[in-house]
């Protein structure tokens, strides 16, 4: 009995692989396309971030040097637009995209707020997709940090408090100072309170709570009226 199990295994075994040998005979054009398609694809992009990406990221994050000395000596106009013989940041942005690294999309953005360039500096900001949640919060406050150039403190105050909503987010007191500006601005003192004494209980070692029951006495006169 047992040795007639293991022939119907073995004629099960032999058939499957006659079926195997078969397909790939049928297919075998088919097969060796498909694998040469992919093995020229695969050589594509290595040779690409070789010889293409890689160089070009190398060349984007040179240029970015100069720049970032600008920016860090607060030249705003010359660390986005560079003076003809540097580049800015927006050059850099046209010229490699993200090739310099992400934070290019931030560095741009701030320079345009310095500047006063709000549509601009939300253009920008918008784009940064960094990881660090800290430097993203940062983003996230410079965005409502255009929009109450702009006047729209309604936008402006829900992008404050995301930022402050950031875990572990030490400059958190500063973006609910902000939101708490951006309240009143709208009229909306209650909010403004909230986030004043939201300063106060929670972060109470802030330098902005040395001051926060002033802004609370403020904002709870018109509370009042």
């Amino acid at each position: 009995m047992a040795k007639e199990i293991q022939q119907e295994k073995n004629t099960s075994v032999a058939e499957a692989v006659s079926k195997t040998e078969i397909f790939f005979s049928s297919n075998k054009k088919a097969i060796l396309t498909v694998v040469a398609v992919l093995i020229v694809a695969c050589a594509g992009v290595f040779l690409y971030h070789k010889f293409g990406y890689a160089p070009a990221r190398q060349e984007a994050l040179g240029q970015m040097f100069p720049a970032e000395a600008n920016f860090r000596n607060g030249e705003y106009e010359l660390a986005l637009n560079g003076d003809g013989n540097v580049l800015g940041f927006a050059q850099i942005i046209d010229q490699y995209g993200g090739k310099a690294g992400k934070a290019v999309y931030l560095y741009a953005g701030i320079c345009e707020l310095e500047l006063g360039n709000w549509n601009e500096a939300i253009g920008y900001l918008s784009s940064y997709k960094g990881k660090d949640k800290i430097m993203k919060a940062r983003a996230t406050a410079c965005i409502g940090d255009a929009y109450t150039g702009l006047n729209d403190y309604a936008k402006a105050v829900k992008y404050f408090e995301k930022a402050a909503a950031v875990e572990d987010n030490v400059f958190a007191a500063t973006y609910l100072l902000k939101a708490g500006a951006a309240y009143e601005a709208l009229g909306d003192y209650a909010k403004a309170v909230g986030a004043y004494k939201t300063i106060k209980e929670d972060y109470p070692m802030a330098m902005e709570a040395m001051e926060i029951d002033k802004y609370i006495s403020r904002a709870e006169t018109y509370l009042d009226k």
